[in-house]
């Protein structure tokens, strides 16, 4: 079996992606994706620690086009709003990394809009948010699916 690695990830030049998390796989797969040349919009709900990841991957990654935007996964609000920010943009997506999420909160916590908080930020707020971007990835899709 070979190894695989970031340097392995062909050229994403002129490719627009979107990635949820700043942190973690997030902020590797950012990190990534920038360093692949890709104009990447790194999501989160925590606008300190986004904007100290965009800070971090552009010391590492000088040339890199990278934007922070605020998203709360685990409301439905929230994630119309930033939609609503890209749609205004009329930007295409070309890669969406739903990526961000909690795991096993220790007391039993609910979104913003009464959900389970696991379930419906993991599950219920990546769906909602590419239902969403689905205009902005669907003539990517189109070109897929045929």
């Amino acid at each position: 079996m070979t190894s695989w690695s970031r340097d392995d990830i062909p050229s994403q030049v002129g490719k627009v992606a979107v990635v949820t998390g700043t942190g973690g796989l997030g902020y590797e797969t950012a990190l990534a994706l920038a360093a692949a040349g890709a104009e990447v919009i790194l999501a989160g709900r925590n606008a300190d620690k986004g904007n100290e990841s965009v800070r971090s991957i552009l010391q590492q990654v000088p040339k890199a086009k990278i934007d922070f935007e605020v998203i709360d996964l685990a409301s439905l609000a929230s994630i119309e709003a930033f939609a609503n920010t890209l749609l205004n943009r009329n930007c295409r997506i070309d890669l969406l990394v739903n990526n961000a999420g909690v795991m096993t909160p220790p007391t039993r916590k609910t979104t913003a809009d009464g959900f389970e908080l696991q379930f419906g930020t993991n599950h219920l707020g990546h769906f909602a948010l590419a239902g969403r971007l689905l205009p902005l990835l669907r003539g990517h899709l189109d070109g897929w699916l045929r």
